[in-house]
């Protein structure tokens, strides 16, 4: 069964300009979500996923409006990096597309950023994300509803600006076709063919009439267009701006419209989790490559942990965490290409900074804090361990400390048997007899480990049975 339900919120109409969400454009957002929650409310929780972007990237009191949106929708919401939106708008702009050898670029216009992607089939080759969009360039510009020459230049040039960062790139890539997805690229495209400014798509010709009549009516209130709808009045002027700096920097002469876009690249993605076609393992493996990771000392690490884990987690719902734990395990060296001392700090700067595709913002945040809580005390957790994370995290943390304690000496082991049991307070380490006098260096570490957690309140035992 098929079923849509559209409602613009436009979130970025409310950042203020402290880049605050305000109480206005949150109670818009939860309302639209209650609403939206109710159809969705008896669907499996891995069957749904929620993205947020542009506006809750740059709002500084997404932290705290993040979990009112997520009670009222009753399903978590990732909120995703510029590139991650851009790679999801070409995945469902490409799966709409007939199969083509020619690159083709992608260009989509939100309320508040604006994606460029030039892509070879289903695969993306240039992601980008300016900080531009048809929102916040109408409010910036537009407020009073008026366009002049001087406010409709000022728009333009601020676009133009925005677009000399990727310019030279992208022409030197090139592509044979250019399309336009989302909301602002539909609507210029309905009113340049419906008012005969174009045969076909958006043209530079086309723009500049709609340029002319723009400044000519001088309010958009009082633009009479024809495949003008009323909802898209009060953004036009921003994303009219936008297009026409893009066109003519890129040196596009025609660009059509797109059917698919995030909502549809959000869909296939999942899709692909569901068919184990996750993007998020086919970023780790691309990130072992890059950063020379010591694959078979991973995955002595990977299984060790995974292994501890699941007899912390018990009966918990396993897989999320475990999936979580493995990507880390994979990665938790990466940063030794930036200096062996300290590793395991650059690692969590990479993990927390870097794109990666398929990664949601919560997600890196998560991988970064295992990483960094890999080794060494504590402290440089203060605040976070105990109070931020949940017992699941802390019982990852342990499994993954265990692995690399056990794994120190980089080759394959014949470890013992090992039961382990964790009740928030209390730690238990269960070994077959006689190992640990067998080797000296592992005991006198885990000694050290549980000098750490005592610090912290966590009794660690380690028991030879």
């Amino acid at each position: 069964m098929l079923d849509g339900l559209r409602e613009p919120v436009r979130l970025a109409a409310g950042l203020t300009a402290n880049k605050l969400l305000d109480k206005e454009s949150q109670q818009r957002a939860l309302a639209c979500l209650q609403r939206f929650g109710e159809r969705l409310r008896d669907l499996p929780r891995e069957a749904v996923r929620a993205v947020g972007t542009n506006s809750l990237r740059v709002a500084k009191n997404a932290a705290e409006f993040l979990p009112l949106a997520e009670e009222a929708l009753g399903f978590p919401i990732e909120v995703i990096a510029g590139r991650e939106e851009a790679r999801l708008i070409y995945l469902g702009v490409a799966h709409g597309l007939p199969h083509s050898d020619g690159r083709r670029l992608v260009m989509d216009i939100g309320g508040g950023s604006t994606e460029f992607i030039i892509g070879n089939g289903l695969e993306p080759i240039r992601l980008e994300s300016l900080y531009m969009g048809c929102v916040s360039y109408s409010l910036r510009y537009f407020a009073d509803g008026k366009v002049t020459k001087s406010n409709l230049k000022q728009a333009e040039l601020a676009a133009r600006n925005e677009l000399q960062t990727i310019v030279n790139d992208y022409r030197q890539t090139g592509w044979s076709v250019a399309l336009g997805s989302s909301g602002s690229a539909r609507v210029l495209c309905d009113i340049l063919e419906q008012n005969g400014y174009s045969e076909g798509g958006i043209t530079r010709d086309g723009l500049e009439m709609l340029r002319a009549e723009l400044l000519r009516v001088g309010d958009i209130r009082r633009l009479e267009l024809q495949g003008l709808k009323s909802d898209r009045i009060p953004v036009l002027p921003g994303g009219f701006a936008i297009m026409y700096a893009a066109l003519s920097e890129l040196g596009i002469e025609q660009m059509l419209p797109a059917l698919g876009a995030l909502r549809e690249g959000v869909l296939y993605d999942l899709f692909g989790r569901f068919h184990n076609h996750d993007m998020r393992d086919v970023t780790v493996q691309q990130f072992m490559r890059r950063y020379h990771v010591d694959t078979r000392q991973a995955e002595r690490v990977a299984q060790l942990s995974g292994a501890l884990a699941q007899q912390f987690l018990e009966a918990q719902s396993q897989e999320v965490a475990l999936r979580l734990l493995r990507w880390v395990a994979h990665l938790h060296e990466i940063g030794i290409s930036v200096a062996h001392s300290g590793f395991h700090k650059h690692t969590a700067y990479i993990l927390k900074n870097a794109d990666m595709p398929g990664f949601s913002k919560k997600e890196q945040e998560r991988l970064s804090f295992l990483a960094l809580a890999q080794r060494g005390n504590l402290d440089k957790l203060r605040g976070q361990l105990f109070s931020t994370y949940t017992a699941e995290d802390i019982s990852l943390v342990m499994a993954l400390r265990l692995a690399t304690v056990f794994y120190r000496n980089r080759s394959d082991l014949q470890l013992p048997a090992m039961q382990v049991r964790f009740s928030g307070t209390k730690f238990h380490l269960t070994l077959k007899g006689g190992w640990l006098a067998q080797n000296p260096l592992t005991d006198a570490a885990l000694q050290e480990e549980s000098k750490h957690w005592r610090e912290w309140g966590v009794s660690m035992q380690v028991l030879e049975g």
